[in-house]
């Protein structure tokens, strides 16, 4: 039915305003390619978005006014609630609900369409069944899937106990479950259309539930270590199962906005993928590890070898330093110590010192969640960068802290070929003169491997939360420079 706007306005004006909204789409994401307009290329895209929206819901007369009005203040409430209220560390499990959110609601939009065909009379198209199928299957996949990845990231989900032949076995038995009901759906409209149940289009339910189920079993298996691959991969799913709605609904906007982000999504996921030097199948199906680590082999490695050191004797290394490095790792996020990496390296800046980040594409739980948290704590842009910018310089470099990494500062990549991680890029830290590495204990990263790092002749161990440590280090560092 026509809304305000469709009443006054020819029909040419909608698509010129989705078309407005999709500009604004593309140069909100372009401006987010770079971290110092990251934030207004947010701020574009969410004004492409409520454009979208609003000209949509005022076009067409879907529900009454102040229902409409209701639920965008009840849904921008929470989303507000979210984003200020969720600490930077918890934002990977926040984006990955996100991405389940983007998939359940166009899995739930696709099938609400069916319905609403049958209801005014009209027979199932083809196209139209379809496009429903493959929004329904792709936005369960993406819902329960990414539920399981959040919990995972926020340690509610642990590793599948099912064996990995069963685990294929029940993806392959669900995956052909919804795709059967899909094809019911698309080749038996008017079946389906002339049924009593047919206001429920039951097919289409049955390939929701299949399609949940084999989201579930998808991401269970998959470790820690693969998830930043796996949020954007679901990621680009939440963005295909969009654009398929769109089709469904003829709208435009949803369109573009659907495969921008499904897209970008895969391309950060082939990124993500060549910086751990893995493939895609090998993330999904296969494993990267244990949680324990072999603690015989980490004996061997560590046994009188490890030199510890204290924030005194690091302050006196970064007195006589010309360039310090500093490698972020997840550990520093979970500690919050941003702000006090940010202000040793504040000071280090103030009396002369080259100071940088290396900053590895998998670092943290997220791609870019090392950028984020130190962008939080104003750190400047130009000081960080990525591998290949700065591993060349390591072996310039004075001295290399590492605040609470570890896979990614791990050598067995580029020296032991069974390891788990063999062939990932890592950064070299240990070509610098000095490495000082700040970890609670020796344990493993999720890769499960130790890191004969931790043991090299040029490498001391600050043993302590990361926070605590860095703030150590500032207060020796202003005493000492005073």
């Amino acid at each position: 039915m026509a809304g305000v706007l469709a009443q006054y306005l020819p029909p040419a004006a909608l698509q010129l305003a989705y078309l407005i909204a999709g500009i604004l789409f593309i140069q909100g994401l372009r401006d987010m390619t770079h971290p110092r307009t990251a934030t207004r290329g947010n701020q574009i895209s969410a004004a492409g978005m409520f454009l979208a929206v609003v000209v949509t819901a005022l076009w067409f007369d879907i529900v009454s006014p102040l229902i409409l009005a209701a639920g965008l203040l009840v849904g921008g409430g929470i989303g507000v609630w979210l984003a200020v209220t969720v600490e930077t560390t918890e934002m990977p499990q926040l984006v990955g609900l996100f991405n389940g959110f983007g998939g359940g609601a166009s899995a739930l939009v696709a099938g609400a369409e069916l319905i609403d065909v049958l209801a005014v009379g009209d027979s199932l198209t083809m196209g139209l069944t379809a496009t429903a199928a493959i929004a329904g299957i792709i936005g369960s996949v993406t819902f329960w899937g990414s539920l399981v990845a959040a919990g995972k990231l926020h340690g509610l989900v642990g590793d599948s106990p099912v064996s990995t032949n069963v685990g294929h076995a029940i993806k392959v038995l669900f995956l052909g479950a919804a795709v059967v009901a899909g094809l019911v759906l698309v080749i038996q409209p008017d079946v389906l259309g002339n049924s009593p149940m047919a206001s429920w289009v039951p097919s289409y339910w049955v390939l929701v539930a299949a399609a949940s189920i084999l989201g579930i079993f998808l991401v269970v298996p998959i470790g820690g270590a693969d998830m930043p691959v796996v949020i954007a991969l679901l990621n680009s799913y939440s963005g295909l199962a969009a654009a398929t709605t769109g089709f469904v609904l003829g709208n435009t906007a949803l369109i573009i906005a659907g495969t921008l982000v499904g897209a970008s999504g895969l391309i950060l996921t082939v990124i993500m993928c060549e910086s751990m030097n893995r493939s895609l199948s090998n993330v999904l199906f296969g494993g990267l590890g244990g949680d324990d680590g072999d603690s015989e082999d980490m004996e061997d490695i560590y046994e009188g070898q490890i030199q510890e050191t204290s924030p005194e004797e690091v302050v006196m290394l970064l007195e006589t330093a010309d360039r310090v490095v500093v490698v972020p790792g997840y550990g520093m996020a979970v500690a919050q110590a941003q702000h006090a990496v940010a202000e040793l390296v504040e000071l280090l800046d103030e009396h002369g010192v080259d100071v940088e980040f290396g900053i590895h594409p998998v670092a943290g739980r997220m791609p870019g969640h090392m950028n984020a948290l130190l962008a939080e704590a104003d750190v400047p842009y130009d000081k960080m960068r990525e591998l290949e910018e700065v591993n060349p310089t390591f072996s310039q470099t004075d001295v290399a802290i590492v605040c609470g990494a570890n896979d990614v500062v791990n050598p067995r990549a580029n020296e032991d070929d069974g390891s788990p991680i063999s062939g990932m890029p890592v950064l070299n830290v240990a070509e610098a003169n000095t490495v000082i590495v700040n970890k609670r204990s020796l344990s493993p990263g999720f890769s499960g491997i130790p890191n004969p790092l931790f043991a090299r002749d040029n490498t001391s161990m600050l043993f302590g939360d990361a926070k605590e440590s860095m703030q150590d280090l500032v207060n020796d560092y202003k005493e000492a420079t005073d």
